[in-house]
């Protein structure tokens, strides 16, 4: 029985044998088959995003050009909404409270996360034991944090009361109450619940580092904190800016930490943007001002989110390109 002739008619007729090539021997048909059952599973999700978050957030951005009460309203106003918003006292502290929130925690969150994650890369004792106590706190809602650190450092109940039943008359710690330093006990409370996240995030990054350079590094007689700033941080980078993109985007929808803490106050001290819109949209029933503090909002989080974006794409693009 003769075998049937699988190579091409040249080479048969004993010319050379081209090579093979699967992309350009392949129709094309085989190469990028459909996956219908897939196609069809993701029918649901596609329809969620495109009605329920890109038409809500559409029909949102419509609002803010209205006059928009308790109900919404077809008269259109034009940036009459927007004018009134960025001329109130209360939206521009709440943006300035906002950016030093979010500057100081942030910053905060990847500082501490990385030395705790230092810590535990030393292979320390009951390791798993620290692990688990510095990452519960993320594992909390904002608001229980919020709870929690409004009675530490309430004047009458907490560390000021403890303190001075101990004989310290002179110590305050009356942050929550105090104008100037309000703002400072978000950040104290964000940074005390979010770096276990940065801490888990940079400790997984620590552990994949090859060991021979850990040998190099003592055989030339590096100090280990040289050894931590000056080659393991390098090597983190794109894992702690994953990090801080993540505690960024926390940052722009704060709202229920400051409600819990000190529910703006004392006076607009600790006002966010997040809190002006819902006291706007429930509170003072101007549905036209919320959302017009909305769309800022969607616009804050565009322009936060963009440049990180942008910078992976151009990453992934060197790397294809090499």
């Amino acid at each position: 029985m003769s075998t049937p002739q699988l190579l091409p008619a040249a080479a048969s007729r004993g010319g050379a044998s081209p090579a093979f090539h699967p992309s350009t021997s392949w129709p094309m048909s085989i190469k990028r088959k459909p996956n219908l059952s897939a196609t069809i599973a993701l029918l649901p999700t596609w329809f969620v995003a495109v009605v329920v978050f890109i038409g809500t957030m559409a029909w949102s951005i419509r609002l803010s050009f209205t006059n928009s009460t308790l109900f919404p309203s077809s008269t259109y106003v034009g940036l009459a909404q927007y004018s009134k918003l960025f001329s109130s006292a209360k939206w521009l502290a709440s943006l300035q409270n906002v950016l030093i929130f979010g500057v100081l925690y942030v910053a905060g969150c990847l500082l501490l996360g990385f030395l705790l994650a230092a810590a535990l890369d030393r292979k320390i004792r009951f390791e798993s034991a620290f692990r688990t106590i510095f990452l519960y706190p993320y594992a909390m809602s904002f608001v229980v944090t919020g709870l929690i650190w409004q009675w530490m450092l309430n004047p009458t109940l907490g560390i000021q009361a403890s303190v001075r039943s101990l004989g310290w008359e002179s110590f305050v710690l009356d942050w929550v109450v105090n104008r100037d330093m309000a703002i400072y006990a978000l950040v104290l409370a964000g940074v005390w619940q979010g770096a276990g996240l940065v801490m888990v995030i940079a400790l997984a990054g620590m552990r994949g580092i090859e060991a021979e350079q850990w040998k190099a590094a003592r055989i030339d007689g590096i100090p280990v904190w040289r050894i931590y700033v000056s080659i393991i941080l390098p090597q983190l980078g794109p894992a702690l800016a994953a990090a801080g993109m993540l505690l960024a985007m926390g940052v722009i929808k704060t709202y229920d930490i400051v409600v819990a803490m000190t529910n703006g106050g004392p006076g607009n001290a600790t006002e966010v943007p997040a809190k002006f819109i819902m006291d706007n949209l429930f509170g003072r029933q101007n549905l036209g001002l919320a959302t017009a503090g909305a769309t800022v909002l969607v616009l804050g989080v565009i322009i936060a989110v963009a440049p990180f974006r942008y910078a992976m794409h151009m990453r992934d693009k060197a790397k294809g390109a090499a």
